[in-house]
């Protein structure tokens, strides 16, 4: 190995410990990507749609858009939620006494009173209070963290040419024409992935809620509401989310949790074998395997951020790798 080698190896192992460190920053730029490819395109369709059209003007119309939209559905909705979270509250003791009577009386479960009042003396207050200024102050960190990363988002779709731009001023002259088809590809391709997992989550969300109003399952709204938002973490999200339709529905009968599980089953595979495919076939078509060991080491290495975006950052590396790694590496080997 000569020095140049050397040298390069040494950089780049410099470049990849930077990385790790700023790994945090480098997860709200990703994040704040995924929330401007989200937000550029509706506006890139209202250009095209209304000429001219600067972009600023377009995007303060879809933010007004996204706005009024949201408010007039929580006119609707949040109520409703709010007075079926009142009620899960009140359901959570006899769910407990629930599944205690049907497992012939678990010894942790009913000596879980005992056991929280244990942890009522001051002993044991005093150390649980520290960790609840702890978790209030990472959730304050988390906040300043979402609020710039929407302030990144904004900024990157005001001027994504400009970005895109300095982008390809860092790249080599000779490699400049592929890093454009790059950034492109990517760019479609995690656009579509959103576009279809958003439709997805609809079509769950109103599936389910249709499907146990009609089996009159209390709580059918909120969760609904939950199916719907963990359908952005296939694999996980969806067996999770029929956790809370299912143990609503066995605080009633055995019967109806049993058709509550069924209703989810078609619902999940619906979703994932007609729904997802036929939307996404024409942009990314990720493997089960791929999209769970993504979620599972990006869960290990980052916690709940790392899961949320394991699935966009899977489809850019994938474009990626074909682009860079077959074609240009593997298909030329010789």
């Amino acid at each position: 190995m000569n020095a140049r080698n050397l040298l390069l190896l040494l950089a780049s192992v410099i470049l990849a410990l930077l990385l790790w460190e700023l790994r945090w920053v480098m997860l709200v730029l990703f994040g704040a990507v995924v929330l401007a490819v989200a937000l550029d395109v509706p506006v890139s369709w209202l250009r095209r749609l209304i000429r001219p059209l600067n972009r600023p003007t377009a995007l303060l119309i879809v933010l007004a858009l996204l706005a009024v939209g949201g408010l007039r559905l929580a006119d609707l909705l949040v109520p409703e939620l709010v007075d079926q979270v009142q009620q899960l509250t009140q359901l959570v003791p006899a769910l407990i006494a629930r599944i205690s009577q049907l497992l012939g009386g678990v010894a942790m479960l009913n000596s879980l009173e005992e056991q929280l009042m244990a942890f009522a003396t001051w002993d044991k207050l005093q150390p649980l209070g520290m960790q609840l200024l702890g978790f209030a102050g990472g959730a304050a960190n988390g906040t300043i963290q979402l609020l710039l990363l929407v302030l990144l988002a904004l900024l990157l779709v005001l001027d994504p040419r400009s970005h895109q731009g300095l982008v390809l001023a860092l790249t080599p002259a000779r490699h400049r024409p592929l890093v454009r088809v790059l950034l492109g590809e990517c760019r479609q391709a995690l656009g579509g992935w959103l576009a279809g997992m958003t439709i997805s989550a609809i079509t769950v969300f109103l599936l389910t809620w249709a499907g146990l109003f009609l089996l009159h399952v209390p709580l059918a709204l909120l969760s609904a509401l939950v199916c719907g938002l963990l359908t952005f973490i296939p694999t996980i999200g969806p067996t999770l989310a029929t956790l809370l339709p299912l143990a609503v529905a066995l605080l009633l009968s055995p019967t109806l949790a049993l058709q509550v599980l069924v209703l989810r089953l078609v619902l999940q595979n619906i979703e994932a074998f007609l729904v997802t495919p036929i939307l996404l076939s024409r942009t990314v078509n990720l493997l089960p395997t791929v999209a769970l060991m993504s979620q599972l080491c990006l869960g290990v290495l980052l916690g709940l951020p790392g899961v949320l975006l394991a699935l966009p950052l899977v489809v850019v590396l994938q474009v990626l790798c074909q682009r860079v790694l077959v074609e240009q590496v593997m298909d030329r080997w010789t």
